[in-house]
């Protein structure tokens, strides 16, 4: 068998305001052509397929065509499951025409964990795979609230209803495997392992405390064959494993992931034996970062300038100099060329921002945590009293960025 492992399309992203369906369209339509050529017989999605709980009517449109292009394919399985981002009751409401389709999805968690369990067929109608589908845990799912509790107490909880969750659901898993012997198991989920790697500007937000929602690896069975998940931004091995593994977002999320290859996985089974290979997903969008002094900036530009394509950059002045018209300049090298400038950030400013309170200091130059601490230096607020009061506001960032009942966007 042959899978295609994806996952953190966030169709509807945008970037400093800037939509990028065309990106996602060509993505998809790449996928599409692959799944395609290379005769995928499964496509594993693995949660946040759009970036908001809304998505336009353009995002949902690219959606539906690539299931379309997809189940008219030889590929004989779609498994999708919702990710942080992903409204479960928008991703469930054709999930019944969709199963005609051959197009699995889960997009919450269900009732009865071996619902969350798939046993798929080939052409002849034989069993030749299992997907244990796990989509992103909310808190509803896992734990229940209870007055009074302190932020450890909701951290241990929370570990200890993932890891239950995902125990009922893989046991259901390994029972059906033991009655279908040559099939193998995969599982699939949407969380944060402990030990995997971000980068800054990747578009995982940590709003987090001590590690809240990081799981550790051992909450997946030792006798699974494949871990496929989504959730961090970067293709990268789960504790080093050859057959477990994130798969990455396909486009760069920010400029901090600028120049990096994207990829998706293809898994090979020969039996219950996995192979891995990352395949390289075209640059549909180049992202550049440009950074120095005004002289290194304005040197880049032109480079930029006189090349091909159309990038979008972000400018980050690191001078010492106080630069007047920083904007000005910039926007004046790139003039009458297809380059884009959708940033200029000032780190001389922000670093005065972070090291001292100044007149000349704004909102735009500091983040929520910043300017919560400015308020408690303000107040002469002790240092005993600080990390409580910090992990209640840190816990504030994350409901108001967070979901509420309906599973409204979760902001990390």
């Amino acid at each position: 068998m042959l899978l295609f492992h994806t996952s953190d399309w966030h169709i509807g992203r945008a970037l400093y305001g800037r939509r990028r369906y065309g990106e996602a369209e060509q993505f998809l339509d790449w996928l599409a052509g692959r799944i395609e050529e290379d005769g995928a017989d499964a496509l594993l999605v693995a949660g946040d397929v759009f970036d908001t709980t809304t998505p336009g009517n353009r995002a949902l449109s690219l959606y539906y065509r690539f299931l379309c292009r997809v189940a008219a394919s030889r590929c004989r399985h779609v498994v999708i499951i919702g990710g942080n981002h992903d409204s479960p009751s928008l991703l469930n409401a054709p999930r019944d025409l969709l199963h005609e389709l051959r197009i699995h999805v889960i997009g919450s968690a269900t009732a009865q964990s071996a619902d969350e369990v798939l046993l798929l067929h080939d052409a002849a109608g034989r069993p030749e795979l299992i997907v244990c589908a796990v989509p992103f845990l909310r808190e509803r799912d896992i734990r229940r609230s209870a007055p009074g509790e302190t932020l450890e107490e909701k951290q241990r909880q929370a570990m200890e209803g993932i890891r239950a969750h995902f125990a009922r659901v893989c046991e259901h898993g390994l029972r059906l495997r033991q009655e279908y012997a040559p099939v193998p198991l995969v599982v699939m989920g949407h969380l944060f392992v402990a030990g995997s790697s971000i980068v800054d500007g990747d578009g995982v937000r940590e709003l987090h405390v001590g590690g809240l929602n990081q799981v550790a690896t051992d909450i997946f069975p030792a006798g699974i064959n494949y871990l496929a998940l989504g959730h961090l931004h970067q293709a990268q091995r789960v504790g080093g494993s050859e057959s477990r593994w994130y798969s990455g977002a396909p486009m760069a999320m920010g400029f901090g992931e600028a120049g990096r290859d994207k990829h998706v996985l293809a898994v090979h089974f020969a039996g219950r034996r996995a192979k891995v290979e990352k395949v390289t997903v075209p640059c549909f969008r180049e992202l550049v970062r440009v950074r120095g002094d005004l002289e290194e900036i304005l040197a880049r530009l032109a480079t930029l300038a006189d090349g091909p394509g159309s990038p979008w950059v972000e400018v980050v002045y690191t001078g010492r100099e106080v630069v007047a018209g920083l904007g000005e300049q910039v926007h004046e090298a790139v003039r009458d060329s297809s380059v884009e400038v959708l940033a200029i950030r000032n780190q001389r400013l922000l670093t005065a921002a972070l090291t001292r309170t100044g007149a000349d200091e704004t909102l735009d130059d500091l983040d929520e945590l910043q300017v919560f601490r400015r308020c408690l230096d303000a107040r002469q607020v002790p240092a005993e009293q600080r990390p409580e009061l910090e992990a209640a506001f840190v816990e504030i960032l994350r409901t108001l960025h967070g979901e509420d009942g309906e599973g409204n966007r979760c902001g990390y």
